[in-house]
């Protein structure tokens, strides 16, 4: 358990992630996860200069272009459903009108 307040060495390295720095997780927000990626220097540069024209950190930046990427990829709903009373695909070769009767007449079932 704890010797007066403190977390026991065995118990405390149950909390300790080895592959982040102590200071990692001081600036992160408890839903947040941390990731990388590689920026052409060019791109990284245009991300800094757009964000101080914007008057905002790149990171903000980079999360809002993030987030309507991901806005215009969501699946839409069609605006109407599908008419099923016509086939979705055209018959071929003649056209046979039988009625249901017609069919229970002609197939024996069990």
């Amino acid at each position: 358990m704890t010797n007066g307040g403190f977390l026991s060495r065995s118990r405390a390295t149950l909390f300790v992630d080895l592959f982040k720095s102590p200071a990692h997780n001081l600036g992160m927000k408890s839903n947040a996860i941390r990731t990388s990626i590689d920026l052409p220097r060019d791109l990284h540069r245009r991300v800094h200069e757009a964000a101080a024209r914007k008057g905002c950190s790149a990171r903000k930046l980079i999360l809002a272009g993030i987030e309507r990427a991901v806005e215009e990829a969501k699946v839409s709903r069609p605006s109407r459903r599908l008419s099923l009373d016509q086939p979705l695909i055209r018959p071929a070769g003649r056209r046979i009108s039988i009625t249901n009767d017609e069919t229970y007449e002609l197939i024996e079932l069990p």
